[in-house]
C-alpha cells in the first residue's frame, strides 16, 4: 500500500513538473516574439471587445490583439480564468475589458499582473445600473471603439493616426446601423416590450420602447409556474406585441407565449459569440436589425 502511493505521488510531482514546463515553454515563446517584433501586447476579454479592437487595430504593426476567451464562451459572468488565460495575461502590455462587473475576475488579474494597464471600455457610455450589456447598443459600442482608440494611441503613439482612421472608418458603419435603428424608432417609440435577456434593455432603450418586464433567462435558468404565469400577466395587461428572445435559452419561454398570447418572439442575437472576422459585429446587428424590420412591418 505504501509503495503504491508513492508511486503515485511520483507520478503526480512528474505530471505538475511537465504542465509547468509547458506552459513556461509557452510564456518564453510568447516574449521572443514579442521581442522581436516589438509589438505591443493586447488581451480582450471577451468577443464583442475583440472585434471592436482588431478593427482599430487593423494593418497596425505596432499591435497585435489576442482574444482571453474562446468565441463561443458568451458572457463572462462566470467564466474561470484557465492556467493558459493567466499565461497570456503575464505577458500582456494591455488588457482590454467591458466592465461594469461581467470580467468578475478583475481583482485576481490584478493580483497576479499589478503591471498590466487595465482599461475598462465601457467608460462614459452611460452604463444602466447593473447591466453592463453595452455593446448592444449601437451609440456605446461607437463610444467603446473610440474609447479602444485612445487607450492604442496612448500606448502606442509612433502609429496613432492608424488608429484614429481606423476608428473614424469604423464609427461610420456603426453609425449606419444607428440610423437604421433611427429610422425604425418612428414605428418602435414608446410601444411595451417583455424581454427575457437583461442584454435586450438596451435594443429597448435605443428602439424608444418601454420594457415591462424583464425575464432574465440562461442555462441554468428554471423558470417557475408562477413566473410564466407573471409573463403572461404583463403581456396581457400592457397589451405588449413584442417579446426579445435569446434562441439559444429562450426558445421554449417563446414558444409558450406564442402559444398563449397574441404577442410575436423576435429572436435576437446578443453578440457575445461568433466567428472572428473583423466585420462579424457588424453583420450580426444588420441580421437583428433586418429581424426587428420584419416583426414590426417595415
Amino acid at each position: 500500500m505504501g509503495r503504491n502511493k508513492y508511486l503515485f505521488v511520483s507520478v503526480m510531482l512528474l505530471a505538475i513538473a511537465l504542465a509547468g514546463g509547458i506552459f513556461t515553454k509557452v510564456y518564453v515563446n510568447m516574449e521572443a516574439q514579442r521581442q522581436k517584433g516589438q509589438e505591443i501586447c493586447v488581451v480582450t476579454s471577451f468577443y464583442p471587445i475583440y472585434i471592436a479592437a482588431c478593427n482599430v487595430a487593423k494593418d497596425s504593426p505596432g499591435i497585435v490583439v489576442e482574444n482571453l476567451s474562446e468565441p463561443q464562451t458568451g458572457c463572462l459572468h462566470d467564466y474561470q480564468l484557465t492556467p493558459q488565460d493567466m499565461i497570456l495575461l503575464s505577458g500582456a502590455d494591455l488588457f482590454l475589458v467591458n466592465g461594469g462587473g461581467i470580467e468578475n475576475f478583475l481583482a485576481r488579474v490584478g493580483q497576479s499582473c499589478p503591471a498590466l494597464a487595465i482599461v475598462e471600455t465601457s467608460e462614459g457610455t452611460d452604463m444602466q445600473e447593473e447591466n453592463a450589456h453595452v455593446w448592444m447598443d449601437t451609440r456605446r459600442y461607437k463610444l467603446m471603439v473610440e474609447n479602444i482608440a485612445e487607450a492604442f494611441m496612448e500606448a502606442d503613439p509612433v502609429h496613432a493616426h492608424i488608429y484614429q482612421e481606423n476608428a473614424e472608418r469604423y464609427g461610420e458603419k456603426i453609425q449606419l446601423l444607428t440610423e437604421e435603428l433611427e429610422e425604425l424608432r418612428e414605428v418602435t417609440s414608446a410601444k411595451p416590450a417583455v424581454i427575457f435577456h437583461e442584454a435586450y434593455e438596451y435594443v429597448v432603450e435605443e428602439l424608444g420602447m418601454d420594457a415591462v418586464y424583464c425575464l432574465d433567462l440562461d442555462e441554468e435558468r428554471q423558470v417557475s409556474a408562477w413566473e410564466v404565469a407573471d409573463v403572461m400577466r404583463e403581456i396581457s395587461e400592457n397589451q405588449v406585441s413584442v417579446v426579445f428572445a435569446e434562441e439559444l435559452y429562450g426558445r421554449d419561454m417563446g414558444d409558450t407565449v406564442e402559444a398563449e398570447t397574441q404577442a410575436k418572439v423576435c429572436y435576437l442575437d446578443t453578440l457575445v459569440r461568433g466567428d472572428y472576422q473583423i466585420d462579424s459585429y457588424l453583420q450580426a446587428m444588420q441580421q437583428n436589425i433586418e429581424t426587428l424590420k420584419q416583426v414590426f412591418g417595415e
